[in-house]
């Protein structure tokens, strides 16, 4: 077996995924990378911005692109968005290439952690959200990995990496 030199991390928005990303990261000693981050400070506007401008195709493109960018990184921890799991592209190019590992979490607990601040754009409708929450559970179902991210981060983190036998 190939040892395990990147993880994705995917799940649904406010799962956890950048600051369970940077956890790892640091106790691995390896670089950390958020996918909407990356998208951000190319496209010089925020996601939401992203989406209302452009939409969320052109948004979905770019990520494909950020992913394909990430491909050559090892020793990486990569913080996907919400929906780059759900493109299939980009779930080949991550299964492909390293560990995925979804960030599960009640949909209470995305509800409880979303801001009200119109910065999440798929969670401003409250059916619409519980719509896109059931159809991606069985996507991140496809992840080599499951684990329950509720809890301190540094517990969510401990689990993936005893998970991973990187620990």
């Amino acid at each position: 077996m190939t040892p395990i030199d990147k993880i994705y991390l995917v799940g649904f928005m406010a799962a956890g995924k950048t600051t369970v990303a940077r956890a790892i990261a640091h106790r691995l000693g390896w670089r950390a990378e958020d996918v909407d981050e990356l998208i951000e400070a190319r496209e010089r506007l925020t996601v939401a911005d992203i989406f209302v401008r452009h939409g969320e195709a052109y948004f979905r493109a770019a990520e494909r692109e950020i992913v394909r960018l990430l491909l050559p990184l090892r020793h990486t921890v990569v913080a996907t968005g919400g929906g780059t799991f759900m493109d299939a592209d980009s779930q080949t190019a991550i299964k492909l290439d390293g560990a995925s590992v979804w960030l599960d979490i009640p949909l209470e607990t995305v509800v409880a952690r979303l801001p009200a601040d119109g910065r999440r754009p798929m969670s401003a409708d409250r059916t619409q959200m519980e719509r896109l929450f059931a159809v991606r559970q069985a996507g991140y179902a496809l992840a080599d990995l499951r684990v329950d991210a509720t809890g301190p981060t540094e517990a969510v983190a401990e689990r993936i990496l005893d998970a991973l036998k990187l620990a």
